[in-house]
């Protein structure tokens, strides 16, 4: 999978190519993919949660588990295993989504079916939090 043109030189600059893929915690639909330095700050985040707890045992399992080291090659390309390719059921064409400090690889058709129900969703009051409310975008 190759990466935009336009991130490959802050990649390089921040990170030296050198990235982890893994699957999406949360939900599970999509990978993520960070800069490897990114990628290990979160990662001992996730390794002090309790381990008695379910949702920290399925965040360990899925995030950490699944982290593959990854690096971009001479021609910005990234190698996505088979294993997490047929975990969200990649096929031949992706939407790779930029988050700030990294991307998620969508299959395509998962990312239209995601995308259009965030759409159509309207959030209670309740559902929305504090920081949310005050952002102004």
């Amino acid at each position: 999978m190759a990466i935009p043109s336009r991130y490959r030189g802050t990649i390089d600059d921040h990170c030296h190519g050198k990235m982890v893929i893994t699957i999406e915690a949360t939900d599970g639909e999509c990978l993520v993919i960070y800069p490897l330095n990114e990628y290990e700050e979160i990662q001992r985040k996730v390794e002090a949660l309790p381990s008695y707890s379910a949702i920290s045992k399925r965040l360990k399992g899925l995030f950490i588990g699944h982290a593959t080291d990854v690096e971009l090659d001479s021609s910005g390309r990234i190698l996505v295993p088979p294993t997490l390719r047929s975990y969200v059921a990649l096929e031949k064409k992706v939407v790779l989504v930029g988050q700030g400090k990294k991307f998620e690889l969508w299959d395509e058709d998962a990312w239209n079916a995601m995308r259009e129900s965030w759409l159509n969703q309207e959030p209670s009051e309740e559902e929305i939090p504090e920081e949310i409310k005050g952002l102004s975008l």
